[in-house]
């Protein structure tokens, strides 16, 4: 959710650098932190934030213009996925290689949180990276008929913050296609 206050800590600064304690609710690690100068709205960035809790933040300013400012707190984005929810495709049982690979803008880590159809045996039995990709050494395990696998993947940002997607992938086994004899 978006960031609330309680206070501020100290109320008053010098020109000189200096670190505010932002008390509230809500926070993630690490939030955009600036400072607005009321009458101008001039607007000073923190030169560092440090994220102590999802109550409690540190910023450190230093505002070479005197005057009454407001602290603005924004918490960053969470993960926006790129690929579409749904199949991710079919491929033969006891395939071996890279299956797909699933993009999140601002996802710095991918893993399956529910669904368990994904990894491990008896399921896709396949594994993802932090970077999306999805590979397998024996697509369906020990599986010897076709089977569809669904299980959603948490795409997760370096603040934090998540994002879920539910997925499907489809096996095969045995003949494909069509042929005639004469």
């Amino acid at each position: 959710g978006n960031p609330t206050f309680s206070g501020v800590s100290p109320s008053v600064i010098t020109n000189d650098a200096t670190s505010i304690t932002i008390s509230g609710g809500s926070f993630v690690s690490t939030p955009y932190v600036d400072i607005i100068k009321s009458d101008t709205g001039a607007i000073l960035q923190a030169t560092s934030v440090s994220y102590t809790n999802a109550t409690t933040i540190v910023a450190n300013f230093t505002q070479s213009v005197d005057g009454t400012y407001f602290i603005r707190v924004e918490n960053p984005d969470a993960p926006a996925w790129q690929t579409a929810s749904g199949s991710l495709g079919s491929f033969a049982g006891n395939f071996s290689g890279t299956i797909a690979t699933i993009s999140a803008t601002g996802a710095n880590a991918y893993a399956e949180v529910s669904g368990t159809g994904l990894t491990g045996s008896g399921n896709a039995n396949c594994a993802i990276s932090n970077s999306g990709v999805i590979t397998t050494s024996d697509f369906g395990g020990t599986g010897t008929a076709g089977a569809t696998y669904t299980f959603t993947i948490r795409a997760t940002n370096a603040a934090g913050l998540t994002a879920d997607r539910q997925f499907t992938l489809a096996s095969s086994y045995g003949a494909t296609g069509g042929g005639q004899f004469n």
